[in-house]
């Protein structure tokens, strides 16, 4: 077959990943010092065990930067070589500028152009791969693509509903074209704008700034989540949006050896599963170390499924998230048979 999405001889994709993991683990016995809270019932509904927590030191940026250096390194390449980056994320280091800006200027890369992508919720990792491909199809650029939340810092942790879930992290991937790239096949995405109340937090913008009142009632840190109605649109709309880009790429879910989805819930993945109709054992799933670390899931699970040994040398992978907006992505991935990021070094 002839994949789309090679510019010349060589595809277009990920020459390298990286990640980044708070050292503090928090275990869900520990929300019980918090919250009315326990492991089983954390466990029954989440399926959720451990999570990462940033230390009182770091920023979203310190781990922005760490898993950026990791991607560069994954594929030999220094922070000269890139030119552009894109940072996805809704734990913003300051609300003005983005935090794209702060890594640039710690990494030196040079007054090249980057900026965030932000509101897009879970969604804003795979949503930022594909803009990073039409750039290196635009112009041969090496786009440095960054996933980060510091989702812990900005929760209320007496909200029993919704503390348990989050984690701390930071995923990363260097997009160009290379002999030894993973293949960007094909992507697409969507968003339903009129569910945006649904789940999001509210405080903090032009609607609803920030007054003392306002913090005083903790609504700036209130995640607002319609818990019923999130968990049927995140499986309906990564089970429709995992379908399309298949349709698009012109394989089918049986050329698919591993589908690595944004890292809700246990229920959800179990139901994305069903609905595509393929055994639990093809779904990647490390929500129960980690948490639902929103942008940086993706990248996260990818890694360390390569890591693991999940991924083998010419295996189709496919990428799909669901986030605030609602917003909605897939791609779909090809680790090459010759040397590369497939070779987990």
């Amino acid at each position: 077959m002839d994949w789309p999405g090679k510019r010349g001889s060589h595809p277009i994709g990920l020459l390298g990943l990286g990640i980044h993991l708070p050292e503090r683990v928090m275990t869900n016995d520990e929300w019980a010092e918090y919250v009315d809270t326990s492991d089983e019932w954390i466990v029954e509904r989440t399926g959720i065990r451990t999570r990462r927590i940033a230390g009182r030191e770091e920023s979203t940026a310190d781990l922005a930067l760490a898993a950026a250096q990791a991607a560069l390194a994954d594929c030999a390449l220094e922070p000269a070589d890139i030119d552009e980056i894109v940072l996805a994320t809704d734990t913003p280091e300051v609300f003005i500028p983005d935090t794209a800006a702060y890594v640039q200027a710690r990494l030196g890369v040079g007054h090249i152009p980057c900026y965030d992508l932000a509101g897009s919720g879970c969604a804003g990792f795979v949503l930022a791969l594909d803009i990073a491909r039409s750039r290196t199809l635009a112009d041969g650029r090496r786009v440095l693509v960054i996933g980060v939340e510091l989702l812990t810092r900005l929760m209320d942790w007496q909200d029993r509903n919704t503390c348990v879930l989050f984690g701390d992290a930071a995923g990363a991937a260097v997009v160009g074209a290379g002999p030894g790239a993973v293949e960007i096949v094909a992507a697409t995405a969507g968003t339903d704008g009129s569910k945006s109340d649904i789940l999001g937090v509210e405080a903090g913008g032009t609607r609803l700034p920030i007054t003392v009142e306002r913090v005083q009632q903790g609504l700036h840190k209130l995640v607002v989540m319609e818990g019923r109605e999130v968990f049927r649109e995140a499986v309906g709309r990564m089970s429709q949006v995992s379908l399309q880009v298949l349709e698009k790429a012109g394989v089918s879910m049986d050329d698919v050896a591993l589908v690595v989805p944004h890292q809700a819930n246990l229920r959800i993945l179990n139901a994305v599963a069903r609905r595509l109709d393929i055994p639990e054992a093809r779904v990647f799933m490390n929500v129960q170390e980690y948490g639902n670390t929103g942008s940086a899931s993706v990248p996260v699970a990818l890694w360390e499924a390569r890591d693991q040994g999940r991924i083998k040398p010419g295996d189709l992978v496919l990428l799909t998230a669901f986030g605030a907006g609602f917003h909605w992505a897939a791609a779909l991935l090809r680790f090459q048979e010759s040397p590369g990021i497939d070779s987990g070094c």
